[in-house]
């Protein structure tokens, strides 16, 4: 098991797990993180875990494949693109299997043949996995942190979408129902 899965609490597994892709000292291709880092600043359920794993996300996927007891329901990865023809900022959501096979490769997912093992993730395991993509502007040819007004704009509106489909997906239970009494258990 990969020491980077822990716990968020003691006694609570991630449901909804969002890993943030992408070397934040290569510009737009720190989207990904920064995504993460704008979400910290939100109330999440318990239940999500958020995760900057820089250009590292396969151990994280591979050890979703090999231990069931980590795995979520949910799992966005979010990245930076680098398609022919996109605006700069442009944000892509999609599942795996519903990346084009000419774009397969276009994708970075960082050096890893991933579009594959994510396509793979899901009907395996059943994790529901969502691309979230914005098409980067350049990537700089040394060493120059930061992003583009581009770039800044898309990691709001990603942050926003994943939000909302949190929000969607988590149902909290409404204060005063009563879904189950010990007294109807004989």
């Amino acid at each position: 098991m990969h020491i980077s899965h822990k716990k968020k609490e003691e006694g609570c597994l991630a449901d909804i797990v969002i890993l943030g892709c992408g070397n934040i000292l290569l510009g737009d291709d720190g989207f990904g993180p920064a995504v993460i880092a704008r979400l910290e600043q939100e109330q999440l359920p318990r239940s999500v875990l958020l995760v900057d794993v820089g250009t590292s996300v396969r151990e994280w996927l591979l050890d979703y494949l090999m231990a069931p007891e980590l795995r979520p329901s949910l799992l966005f990865i979010v990245d930076a693109t680098y398609q022919q023809k996109q605006a700069p900022g442009s944000l892509v959501t999609c599942r795996p299997a519903e990346l084009p096979l000419s774009k397969v490769h276009d994708f970075s997912l960082h050096q890893f043949p991933t579009v594959n093992l994510l396509v793979e993730l899901e009907q395996e395991t059943g994790i529901r996995v969502e691309l979230v993509l914005a098409q980067a502007n350049t990537v700089p040819e040394e060493i120059a942190p930061g992003l583009t007004p581009a770039m800044e704009h898309a990691t709001a509106l990603a942050s926003a979408m994943i939000l909302k489909q949190i929000n969607e997906y988590v149902t909290p239970f409404s204060s005063g129902t009563v879904v189950a009494s010990l007294e109807n258990v004989s």
